[in-house]
């Protein structure tokens, strides 16, 4: 759910192209407004973490509209749908090499929704590593949305 919301607020907030900001030199402009330096910043202080921290000390949680309930139900679809699974056999990796099981409540998974964990782990492995072929090919062939001036290297 913080993933999306930073996400969709970086959308939004995306600095205008040629932005000049208090009539500082170029090269700051350039660090802080293409690079999204100043808004990453703005999002993380001011919009994120000023939020999370009062609704922890409050013990408030941010489903008080519909548009985060919506949000809530979004990520909920997408942890049910197993995009993000990958992260799970890194869970068991580790159990496994340090021999310490991960503390749960939950019975032990057996059957079909055993199959259905792993199916899951796949799936999102599959579109892992799609994603990084996508983005190495992309690095690889120097084709990148990277800005005019960066060495390919750094691409």
């Amino acid at each position: 759910m913080v993933v999306l919301c930073v996400f969709v607020i970086s959308y939004m907030g995306s600095a205008l192209k040629n932005a000049s900001v208090f009539d500082v030199s170029q090269t700051i402009n350039d660090i802080f407004l293409d690079n999204g330096i100043a808004l990453l910043i703005t999002v993380i202080i001011l919009g994120q973490l000023t939020a999370q921290v009062n609704a922890a000390v409050c013990l408030l949680d941010f489903i008080n509209n519909y548009f985060h309930l919506f949000t809530v139900y979004l990520s909920l679809g997408i942890e049910i749908s197993g995009l993000l699974h990958s992260v799970y056999l890194v869970n068991v990796v580790f159990a496994k090499i340090t021999g310490n099981p991960t503390p749960t409540n939950e019975p032990e998974k057996s059957g079909l929704t055993l199959a259905l964990f792993w199916a899951r782990v796949v799936g999102s492995l599959f579109c892992l590593s799609f994603s990084l072929a996508v983005v190495v090919e992309a690095l690889l062939d120097e084709t990148t949305k990277m800005w005019d001036g960066v060495p390919a290297g750094a691409r």
